[in-house]
């Protein structure tokens, strides 16, 4: 820190205890205007922050950011626009003017040593000209559920993501593969094994740090099966909160690699022959305070609501698996050798399901959906479990939870299931809808149409997280 720079550094602790602070206050669901209010005060009464960093997602869950001066953005936070034109499955060039809000409940406290000193950040808004929820906006679309099942049903949506990722050499591993056609791994060890102070323990150790400073309320962490694979869990949220803590992990992750000269990468499958990644989305629904998924006296002991919800995701699990499995890529890792979930059943053992009924008591009984992959857009991926495990149909097929069934395994069959789904089109709407379809189609048309047994170059450059104009005109 340069004398002349008085720029906001806490240290780690006192980040946990704001950012647990905001946290719990989320969870009560304090009034939005008194947070508003507190916030505001905050940034003007604090003179060390120079910047606020807004957070947003596109439609296919790329995050972006807008780093606003912070005196701007008290004044003018109401007024924030941006040209939409420019981000993938937003609006047309010729409607491109849109308005980010602020969502002052979604407030980031950050280590100043990953994300630079002075800078606080916080989840945007977008909204249409109209002043409503913009239909691309994922995230918004999420939070409108969320709120009107908790004002009509009294239900809290919860959720818990298992988010597992590869550690590679290089700081631009994915950008650079049409160049090397290789990922090299930091680290050969196996499930649970790394030896302290060896790359891959570090960057864990580091991200948990990290992660714990932002309040995200550590569990476990680990290597996975895979070399140089990792797996840092933390506890369930609101449904919101946790897919904004998918977001947030992500980039975590990505921080921290760079910063350690190395690339933390979110494709399913980036390498063949080992074990892919996979993001297990772990759901439940409680009414004043209890777990309504839970039963003692029920099937695997969870509730009647919780197999209704089960049944209705494997009647639409073909219509929803390119929300899920969003990639190219994400289709290598649908491969029976390799614990695929991708049988549309749903068991308390058989990992090979898409469904998993883990074993639970009173607080953690949920729904277990296994075959979505790290690289999916964590808002469309969490709104469509919970919107169709709610609204969605039951089939009447014999046996439903044990049929012969399986997910596609390449994005072509995936597109074609999604396009043809009049489910698809009553949870997105049909502009949306096309939107997204289109988005995958011109990413799958780069890319060979046989998957064969090498990771090609364009399934990494076409993919919506490493994306960049530059590299998108080369191919």
């Amino acid at each position: 820190m340069s004398e002349f720079r008085e720029f906001l550094e806490l240290p780690y602790a006192e980040l946990e205890d704001l950012n647990l602070q905001a946290k719990e206050q989320r969870k009560k669901r304090v009034a939005a205007d008194v947070i508003q209010e507190e916030r505001l005060k905050y940034l003007t009464d604090e003179k060390r922050i120079k910047a606020v960093t807004v957070l947003f997602s596109d439609l296919e869950g790329r995050l972006h950011m807008l780093d606003y001066d912070k005196k701007f953005l008290v004044k003018s936070y109401d007024n924030l626009t941006f040209d939409g034109s420019s981000i993938r499955g937003f609006t047309a060039q010729r409607e491109s003017d849109l308005r980010l809000g602020i969502d002052w409940s979604a407030f980031y406290w950050v280590p100043a040593d990953v994300f630079g000193a002075g800078k606080v950040m916080v989840f945007g808004e977008v909204i249409d000209k109209n002043g409503t929820t913009y239909s691309a906006d994922i995230r918004g679309v999420l939070k409108e559920l969320s709120t009107e099942l908790y004002k009509t049903q009294g239900y809290t949506l919860n959720a818990a993501n298992e988010i597992e990722g590869f550690l590679f050499e290089g700081i631009d591993a994915e950008r650079r593969y049409h160049e090397t056609g290789a990922f090299e791994y930091v680290n050969k060890g196996g499930y649970y094994h790394s030896l302290p102070g060896d790359p891959l323990r570090e960057f864990i150790d580091t991200t948990a740090e990290v992660q714990r400073a932002m309040g995200f309320e550590n569990e476990k962490d680990h290597p996975e099966v895979a070399p140089s694979q990792f797996e840092i869990n933390y506890s369930y949220g609101e449904v919101v909160a946790a897919a904004d803590q998918i977001q947030l992990y992500k980039l975590i992750c990505r921080q921290v690699a760079t910063q350690m000269g190395m690339t933390a990468s979110f494709l399913p499958k980036p390498v063949v022959g080992v074990n892919g990644s996979g993001m297990h989305t772990n759901v439940s629904i409680t009414k004043n305070g209890k777990n309504i998924f839970w039963d003692p006296k029920g099937e695997e002991k969870i509730s009647k609501l919780a197999w209704q919800f089960t049944d209705r995701i494997l009647t639409h699990g073909n219509d929803l698996c390119l929300l899920l499995n969003a990639s190219v890529n994400a289709y290598r890792r649908l491969d029976p050798h390799f614990e695929a979930p991708n049988q549309l059943k749903a068991s308390a053992v058989d990992r090979g399901s898409m469904i998993r009924i883990p074993i639970g008591n009173e607080k953690s009984a949920r729904v277990e959906v296994r075959s979505v992959g790290p690289d999916a857009n964590p808002y469309l991926v969490l709104y469509s479990i919970f919107k169709t495990g709610l609204h969605g149909e039951t089939a009447k097929i014999k046996n439903l939870r044990q049929a012969e069934r399986y997910l596609p395994d390449n994005v072509y069959t995936a597109l074609e299931n999604f396009r043809a789904a009049e489910w698809t089109t009553k949870l997105l709407g049909a502009d949306v809808k096309g939107r997204y379809a289109d988005l995958k189609q011109a990413s799958a048309d780069r890319c060979p149409r046989l998957l064969g047994t090498i990771v090609k170059a364009p399934e990494v450059q076409f993919h919506h997280d490493v994306y960049n104009q530059l590299l998108w005109n080369i191919f």
